[in-house]
């Protein structure tokens, strides 16, 4: 658009009512804006549900603090006794907790 066209395009708008308007569409639940759902990695979700630093559910994991980090990133995938205990720490987090807070 030219300088020109840009002037006379806002010489028609009415702002104080394109305000109003924006306002009552947050008012009448944000409809028309987008929102964005994260999924979060398991692992993620199961640290969160245990309550711990990465550092301390790596090594409740028996792993490197930097392989714990790669999993949550998702550069790598944990196998094995790891899932296990991830699942585990996901739905019964009280008995990760209590079989590792020695």
């Amino acid at each position: 658009m030219s300088e020109r066209e840009i002037e006379r395009r806002d010489a028609q708008r009415d702002l104080n009512q394109e305000l109003l308007d924006d306002l009552h569409v947050m008012q009448d639940g944000v409809k028309d804006l987008r929102t964005f759902v994260v999924d979060q990695p398991t692992i993620v979700t199961a640290r969160h549900a245990m309550g711990m630093t990465q550092a301390e559910f790596s090594r409740v994991l028996n792993v490197s603090l930097r392989t714990l980090q790669d999993w949550e990133q998702g550069r790598r995938t944990p196998t094995g006794a790891a899932q296990s205990l991830i699942k585990l720490a996901v739905r019964r987090p009280d008995v990760l907790k209590e079989v590792f807070s020695s």
